[in-house]
């Protein structure tokens, strides 16, 4: 990995921070490493990441000067062997002051603001993981994309979503470019999830709520069985999203690829006040259960034994016997 104090830095902007509480920091958040997707710092060795602390520790900046060539940023064109920039190490590492400088110095550089690293994700993406919300603020304010897609295809509101960040969900929306808002509530990952989906699946109610009111896709499918966030509301048995999803019109007869009704999905669970609220807005025809196939099958195979199977050659101790 590249070391940043071996960049060509000018000094003058300093990091007040003792490096053994930084690495102290780093350590709690790499407890929640599967949902940060930090490009692997959560899997450092420790002297690979006391070193990179302490390197850390003397990185400053200055403002930039008459400086035609522009060679005193330079430290723009270096990345890590995981693809990360300065700007990416400093939102991992949570050093706001030092984030906030960078994005200061860069300008309205997209090039550097909407670096991907080797996991496709922008400084934007590490905002929305580490919930840094003023971080964010700032990047889009300079220019970010907030349409940019990380390795799963999450834009960084699926990340705020899933993270049940009410904060970050509404700077992403209020500083985001207004063209991009309504395909930001639209868009699914690759999984087929959209950020209602998300929302909807962690039971973050006040997410859902102002995704809602936005616009959302409240009878968006997911494209592998169909379900709407009112079927998962059921999974969930979440009466308050089952509530909440009627009130902004959700479809009670919107049916799975399988054809299943959310009211349908009650069936064989125990929140009955779930069931009543579904039954009174359903048809009669999406409300009992369809036929299972198996048991059509096994009807068919007993009826098949009994009718059309008649034995006339039973033989009882090697003699043969009248049926």
């Amino acid at each position: 990995m590249l070391s940043p104090s071996t960049l060509d830095y000018p000094m003058d902007f300093t990091m007040d921070v003792h490096p053994r509480e930084v690495l102290k920091k780093d350590r709690q958040l790499s407890l929640i490493q599967d949902d940060r997707h930090d490009s692997g710092l959560g899997s450092m060795k420790d002297d690979e990441y006391e070193n990179l602390v302490r390197e850390l520790e003397d990185i400053r900046i200055q403002p930039v000067e008459a400086d035609p060539g522009n060679l005193a940023q330079a430290w723009k064109q270096q990345v890590t062997e995981d693809g990360d920039t300065f700007l990416h190490l400093a939102i991992i590492h949570e050093e706001k002051s030092l984030s906030l400088e960078i994005i200061h110095q860069a300008g309205r550089d997209a090039a550097f603001l909407n670096f991907q690293n080797n996991l496709n994700q922008t400084p934007l993406h590490l905002a929305a993981i580490t919930d840094q919300p003023e971080i964010a603020e700032s990047l889009l304010k300079a220019g970010c994309d907030a349409e940019i897609r990380d390795f799963r295809g999450n834009t960084p509101l699926h990340i705020a979503c899933k993270k049940g960040s009410l904060r970050g969900v509404n700077v992403l929306i209020q500083y985001c470019q207004k063209p991009q808002l309504h395909s930001l509530l639209q868009a699914a990952n690759y999984n087929g999830h959209t950020c209602l989906h998300l929302a909807s699946t962690e039971g973050y109610l006040a997410i859902v709520e102002r995704l809602l009111s936005l616009g959302a896709d409240v009878n968006a499918q997911e494209p592998c069985n169909g379900r709407t966030t009112l079927h998962l509301a059921v999974d969930l048995q979440n009466e308050g999203l089952v509530s909440l999803l009627l009130k902004h019109g959700a479809d009670v007869n919107k049916v799975t690829y399988q054809g299943y009704s959310p009211y349908q999905l009650t069936w064989g669970r125990n929140n009955s006040f779930i069931q009543e609220q579904l039954r009174q807005f359903t048809t009669l025809d999406l409300q009992m259960l369809p036929e299972s196939e198996d048991e059509e099958s096994c009807e068919s195979e007993l009826e098949y034994t009994e009718d059309e199977l008649l034995y006339d050659d039973c033989i009882i101790g090697g003699r043969h016997v009248s049926c």
